[in-house]
């Protein structure tokens, strides 16, 4: 998508956003309509699991749509949506973790990907959250360093370190994962 087309989607969202916050119910679908699969995606990117991804997406909305009417930007709408769904993302990944005592769901659906995109999100679930976070929101979500501020309510810089250092790791497990690949 090259620049004037984001800004006009952008520009859409904001219209959006401030018809429903006048109460039009049509806005509202069509605002989900825009956004239902990107926060579907980004949620399973952290759930790993695609039924999850729906409950995590459909509880986002809820917390979005409550919400709406407090948003006092409606420029700020992309983040601020990343920003719930991260949430619940986490939400479920630490209820998920009590319940069973064990780590992520690993990757599923690996055949139907090529080996490399496999591999990379293999590698991005053994980064902590906040590095998988920060990755996911910037190459995947393609949010710029102010959105994922924004978005996790956090200063730039430490978006800028996060970042900086979630990239030190990720290619210090590329180089590991590859040095076993040629062992064997």
């Amino acid at each position: 998508m090259n620049r004037v087309d984001s800004s006009s989607e952008q520009i859409v969202d904001e219209l959006l956003v401030m018809d429903c916050q006048a109460g039009r119910a049509e806005a509202l679908n069509l605002l989900i309509s825009r956004w239902q699969k990107r926060l579907w995606q980004h949620a399973h990117r952290f759930v790993r699991d695609t039924e999850a991804a729906w409950d995590v997406t459909q509880q986002s909305w809820i917390g979005i749509i409550k919400g709406l009417p407090k948003l006092d930007d409606p420029a700020n709408f992309r983040a601020w949506a990343y920003r719930i769904t991260t949430n619940k993302a986490i939400d479920w990944i630490k209820k998920t973790q009590k319940a069973k005592h064990v780590g992520l769901d690993e990757v599923q659906d690996k055949q139907h990907e090529d080996k490399k995109d496999s591999d990379i999100k293999e590698l991005l679930e053994k980064l902590d959250l906040e590095k998988r976070t920060v990755l996911s929101l910037y190459y995947f979500e393609q949010l710029s360093i102010s959105d994922i501020s924004m978005a996790l309510n956090i200063p730039k810089g430490t978006v800028k370190s996060r970042l900086y250092n979630a990239r030190n790791e990720l290619k210090n497990l590329w180089q590991q994962h590859f040095e076993k690949f040629q062992e064997t």
